[in-house]
């Protein structure tokens, strides 16, 4: 019953053994394995070169982790290239790596391709969709199952619609978009050297740029796949208004950005106070101010609360910042001699700026105290201004200790009255 099937098989065995023990098969093996010793070989002693090379250019430095895992598969390639033109120049064969070849290039389009992917899932996933296609198209699969992919398709009007035009068609935005946004990010790189444009600037300029390519990069994707771009304006007119009724929040704080960005009352590094939010200004997205508080949490405020609320920029014009701190005295204290050491204590704080000079001034008469009004002045506002004033105080309380001098407290006279002195 399976003497046919015995019989095929042995067939098939005796023509694979037939194939690999061929003198060329054997030869290109050999070629093969002799290819990956020498590039283990020759990747590690060209990757402390590479390295130090690449180290050495500080435009080159953040390749180092895109060649690293690309080192080992390149060498390869290159030997495996030489030896197929060795195998050519002698007339002999190279059905075996040729593909060995085709295999290693994809190797490092893949693997280099994927480096440049953020989203560790989605490289991933372009690698194993990558490595897929390689596979079939290797096997000789690929061709009947595009043919497949394309037979099924519908008619809408006279409009063909294929199973194979949709995947295209995904595939394709997908790329011109990810192509669209990793040019944009360049240009935004390259915008933030420029020490002449101001923060407010690059980061205008910058979403304008990725606006335009990915609008670009839209069109294009829709043209090349034969699709009517003015059957297409017309429906996003109509889907634009319905989700601007609908999304309307969501647009509005896209313009709202749109407005902090060209007004530039306020850019990143500048430290702001938004109600109870106090913090420096890390990002201005289209959405939303990141403000980093100096406890370290990131706050996401909409960006038409910034313009819609009252916003403290303490950074808008000048980083200098001045503190009002107030001081008690006793009435008993010499007056003079204690201006002298709150200005003392003041000019002793590290971050006190000397000019402006400190000043101390006399603010109030109390029931019970002197309130002294000390002013000082700080440049560096995002490394806080109550920990200065704090700073401040502590020095204060050490000079009045060192010179003898008590902070007032609270009092209250009782007047005992007796009655007889009333007349009752």
């Amino acid at each position: 019953m399976f003497a046919p099937f015995q019989a095929r098989f042995q067939g098939a065995l005796d023509g694979v053994s037939h194939w690999a023990l061929a003198p060329e098969t054997l030869a290109q093996i050999v070629a093969a394995l002799t290819g990956l010793l020498l590039a283990l070989l020759l990747g590690r002693i060209l990757r402390p070169l590479v390295w130090r090379f690449l180290r050495a250019a500080p435009t080159l430095d953040k390749s180092v982790h895109v060649l690293k895992p690309l080192l080992f598969p390149l060498v390869w390639l290159v030997v495996t290239a030489g030896a197929i033109v060795i195998f050519n120049g002698l007339d002999i064969p190279v059905y075996v790596l040729r593909p060995l070849a085709r295999l290693l290039l994809a190797w490092v389009l893949i693997r280099g391709a994927s480096l440049f992917i953020r989203n560790p899932d989605l490289a991933q996933l372009f690698a194993v969709m990558a490595w897929l296609l390689v596979a079939l198209s290797t096997s000789g699969f690929l061709d009947p199952i595009v043919a497949l992919l394309d037979s099924a398709d519908i008619s809408v009007g006279t409009t063909r619609l294929s199973a194979l035009m949709i995947i295209t068609a995904v595939l394709t935005f997908g790329v011109v978009i990810w192509i669209a946004l990793f040019v944009s990010r360049l240009i935004e790189q390259s915008l933030s050297r420029f020490p002449t444009m101001t923060p407010s600037a690059q980061l205008l300029l910058g979403k304008v740029m990725r606006v335009v390519l990915i609008t670009v990069a839209f069109l294009v994707a829709m043209s090349s796949l034969g699709i009517n771009l003015t059957a297409l304006a017309v429906l996003g007119g109509a889907v634009g208004v319905g989700l601007g009724f609908g999304l309307q929040k969501v647009v509005s704080n896209l313009i709202s950005g749109v407005i902090l960005l060209i007004d530039g009352s306020i850019k990143p590094g500048d430290v702001i106070e938004v109600g109870e939010t106090y913090g420096w200004i890390n990002k201005l997205a289209a959405r939303y101010t990141s403000v980093i508080t100096r406890d370290g949490r990131e706050h996401l405020i909409p960006n038409e609360d910034m313009i819609t609320q009252p916003v403290i920029n303490w950074t808008y014009s000048s980083t200098k910042v001045r503190r009002h701190i107030p001081i008690p005295v006793s009435y008993d204290a010499d007056l003079h001699h204690v201006m002298r050491l709150v200005l003392e204590a003041a000019s002793e704080t590290p971050r006190v700026l000397a000019d402006p000079a400190v000043k101390c001034l006399v603010r109030e008469f109390g029931e019970s105290m002197l309130i002294l009004e000390l002013r000082i002045w700080i440049s560096d506002p995002h490394n806080g201004v109550r920990n200065v004033a704090s700073d401040v105080q502590i020095k204060v309380w050490d000079k009045f200790h060192e010179a003898g001098i008590d902070f007032p407290k609270p009092r209250r006279d009782i007047h005992m009255i007796r009655r007889d002195e009333t007349g009752d």
